[in-house]
């Protein structure tokens, strides 16, 4: 019996540990689930013959290279900075190893030494990253292959709450990490080209520059850049495009009341408030506005953000009951932004029976023949409980699938690589159809540049 060893069972491993289970019989596979907390990983599991749980540290390393030199393939679910540790020992024992996360520069440093020892190293392949690359390629191989010449790709993904849980007037509720949420963004500026040239956006301009998406049968969404999109450039063999641009998915107007916290300072996550554990909601939001002995914290809050009673946006932030003098923080030593997080995730955090989404929508611009030609191709994915989420569907799902494949030997290319190649992507998304994971793709005429977001 071959041996899959899974470090890591957190909330992205539902689906992952549901589908190697399924086919643990017809593919003689047994799998092995290792995390320092087992709870979860053990309510997944529900007793199945051909699985195994251990207690697991990444940093025990006599424990941690002798399950790793026992299996037959590694899939590491951990947090990204403790990939590496698990590469080297794969590297070590001659272990092909996949994971959801970007490739680092460390892992990328291994490159030579993992194609000199045959392996393969799979990365990005969840979601985003990772259904939007295979996606993504997909496409452009096709258009090339017919002679076609790449101008514009502009790609979007979002983690949402589903229509019928959208119960909130910002239209959105946390569906993954909320810090990741709360400091989008920061640290750099966005970078892409627009009609061959070079675009920025800095964090204080990031959410007031929006492109407008429509996705028939759920409406209107708008999209704020990601960081780099132009380190894309060349992993999609796109040297020549004119236009190159990635964003987040958010419904409309969420982006526009965001930007006022940004604005006062309350996503900052490179300081400790003093005294952060006895502030009220409403301390908190005060600190960061200027003294008035006579206005109050609502009137000096409009005032600075320049919104008017009747306006809309006003009432997003009365929703989140921020101006709350009773609730505290509860925070010893946070930041503005933990302290936000906490406050947020009070009227953000997703009900038991609430359903997530995932929203992804490509934009391929092409000329063949002298013509110029549009393809949007989008997908929608709703997930199903709190445990089966359609997150962790999209995450866990590829991942599964491209550990067998390579288990398997259908995915033999050695190195540290992403999933950008026909070898990977071709067998991988249409496995994902078979889990309603797919792209409705139609011709539209060509637009070109998107003035809203020059």
């Amino acid at each position: 019996m071959r041996h899959i060893l899974v470090i890591g069972s957190g909330k992205s491993t539902s689906y992952l540990i549901w589908y190697l289970l399924d086919q643990s019989e017809t593919e003689n596979i047994h799998l092995t689930i290792a995390d320092i907390n087992l709870e979860h990983a053990k309510k997944l599991t529900k007793n199945h013959a051909n699985v195994s749980t251990i207690k697991f540290d990444i940093f025990d390393d006599i424990s941690r290279r002798k399950r790793i030199k026992n299996a037959d393939i590694i899939i590491s679910m951990l947090p990204a900075r403790f990939h590496i540790e698990v590469a080297k020992d794969c590297l070590e024992f001659g272990k092909n190893l996949v994971t959801a996360s970007y490739i680092s520069d460390e892992l990328q440093a291994l490159h030579s030494s993992v194609i000199k020892k045959g392996l393969v190293f799979m990365n990005e392949i969840g979601v985003d990253p990772g259904i939007d690359h295979m996606s993504a390629m997909q496409v452009i191989d096709r258009i090339k292959a017919k002679g076609g010449n790449m101008i514009l790709f502009e790609s979007f993904t979002g983690g949402l709450v589903a229509p019928e849980n959208d119960t909130n007037l910002w239209n959105y509720k946390f569906t993954w990490n909320p810090r990741n949420v709360v400091i989008s963004g920061q640290g750099g500026v966005a970078k892409f080209l627009q009609e061959s040239t070079f675009k920025y956006i800095p964090y204080n301009r990031l959410f007031r520059r929006t492109e407008f998406l429509e996705i028939e049968g759920y409406g209107r969404f708008e999209a704020y850049a990601n960081r780099d999109s132009l380190k894309y450039q060349s992993v999609y063999g796109l040297d020549n495009i004119k236009t190159l641009y990635r964003g987040t998915m958010r419904r409309v107007g969420f982006s526009r009341a965001w930007n006022m916290f940004v604005q006062l300072g309350m996503t900052d996550d490179s300081y400790i408030m003093e005294d952060s554990e006895h502030l009220s909601y409403r301390d908190f939001v005060n600190a960061f506005l200027p003294y008035s002995p006579s206005d109050s914290v609502e009137i000096k809050f409009r005032h600075q953000l320049k919104i008017d009673q009747d306006d809309v946006v006003w009432n997003k932030f009365l929703e989140l009951d921020i101006f709350n003098p009773n609730k505290k923080t509860g925070i010893k030593d946070g930041t503005p932004a933990q302290l936000l997080q906490h406050i947020l995730m009070e009227s953000w955090t997703l009900a038991q029976d609430d359903k997530d989404m995932i929203v992804m929508y490509h934009k391929f611009g092409y000329e063949l023949d002298g013509k110029n030609y549009q393809i949007d191709a989008t997908m929608v994915t709703k997930g199903e409980d709190q445990t089966y989420t359609a997150m962790a569907k999209t995450v866990g799902l590829p991942v599964a699938i491209a550990a067998l494949a390579i288990l398997n030997k259908k995915i033999t290319t050695p190195g540290v690589q992403r999933p950008i190649t026909k070898e990977v992507y071709t067998p991988i998304l249409e496995e994902l159809k078979h889990f309603d994971i797919k792209f409705t793709e139609k011709e539209v005429p060509y637009l070109g540049y998107n003035p809203l977001i020059l």
